[in-house]
């Protein structure tokens, strides 16, 4: 999930583990420790493109580390706010609490999560939630605004907290059911239509957990549709996308292809874009695939040009959404009739 998000979490979480004893740096103690495991961003100073993708959400977002660093933090913390009245069992739920539930949130999305390394590169993908939520992050944030207004002896503090964290647990609920029927709504297509298909996903648009965005795979092609759980026709309409990868042998450097493919789970199609082979993960969505076919996908790499002149893996750039594509979406989520 995005940082604001991770952020407000934390500080109701610290609100109500040791507001009492600690006042307001509960809850800044609180929101550092849910960022934490995001600390991995800064290898994006001297890592490569490819490597970067696996860093980040890797070994920082293990099991492992989590259960390490939680205590060895909650030690360190008990040291210095020493003249405060926190156990250390406190300080552990403090810090266990925040990195445990960063790892967990994160997994929701469709990135990917490296719960098990470094014992295991497999990444654990819900595919629940999209990246930037609103309806999920509001109420925590206000809860977190309220909270850093309210004076600390306040008896509405620990309530604003709850609201907060029981706001946040309600709508991760929401969507998980969300995701079980929209899942279920794509299997019964797919037993309709039957055409050939080894795995799929489905995972929400952008800004919403109401209008899903699903890919079908198979050995050569995919199919894409779009499903709102308010469509009153149950059929799903599907794309064909051509997989392309052909063009891979044209790639300038195949480990980072190999890396991206990783990266990606095989969710992955190929184009040639003004010469330019692009390789575009088509996990991240289209732009505007919800109202127009063809649209392009999201998230891209330049691979290399046709013919002699290869070029380094670049990331490549789309413009950002339209304002027709942002009403066609808020219009698609009500439903198709």
């Amino acid at each position: 999930m995005d940082s604001l998000t991770h952020t407000v979490i934390g500080a109701c979480l610290g609100e109500a583990i040791a507001g009492k004893q600690l006042g307001k740096k509960a809850m800044l103690i609180g929101a550092l420790a849910n960022n934490l495991p995001d600390i991995d961003v800064i290898t994006s100073l001297w890592a490569s493109q490819t490597d970067e993708l696996l860093i980040h959400r890797g070994i920082t977002h293990s099991i492992l580390v989590a259960t390490i660093f939680s205590p060895l933090l909650a030690f360190i913390f008990q040291k210095i706010y020493k003249k405060y009245p926190v156990s250390f069992k406190q300080w552990l739920i403090l810090f266990g609490s925040g990195m445990f539930l960063h790892i967990f949130i994160d997994a929701f999305t469709t990135y990917g999560t490296g719960w098990f390394e470094p014992f295991m590169n497999t990444r654990v993908s819900f595919n629940a939630l999209f990246i930037l939520d609103p309806l999920l992050t509001l109420p925590v944030l206000i809860a977190t605004i309220a909270l850093l207004f309210l004076k600390t002896d306040s008896l509405k503090r620990r309530s604003w907290a709850k609201f907060g964290i029981g706001m946040f647990a309600f709508y991760l609920l929401f969507a998980s059911i969300n995701k079980i029927f929209v899942n279920g709504q794509v299997e019964k297509n797919l037993s309709i239509k039957e055409f050939p298909h080894s795995d799929f996903i489905a995972t929400p648009t952008p800004l919403n957990n109401l209008l899903w965005y699903i890919i079908v795979r198979s050995d050569k092609d995919y199919y894409i549709g779009y499903y709102s759980i308010f469509d009153k026709n149950a059929d799903i309409s599907f794309e064909k996308i051509n997989k392309n990868d052909t063009l891979l042998t044209n790639a300038s450097d195949p480990q980072q292809v190999k890396d991206l493919i990783r990266f990606s789970q095989n969710y992955y199609c190929l184009s040639v874009v003004n010469d330019t082979i692009v390789y575009s993960d088509m996990r991240f969505g289209q732009l505007g695939g919800w109202y127009k076919k063809n649209a392009p996908f999201v998230y891209n790499f330049n691979l290399a040009r046709q013919g002699n002149n290869k070029i380094g893996l670049q990331k490549a750039r789309f413009d950002s959404f339209s304002g027709e594509a942002i009403t066609q979406l808020f219009k698609r989520m009500g439903g198709k009739q």
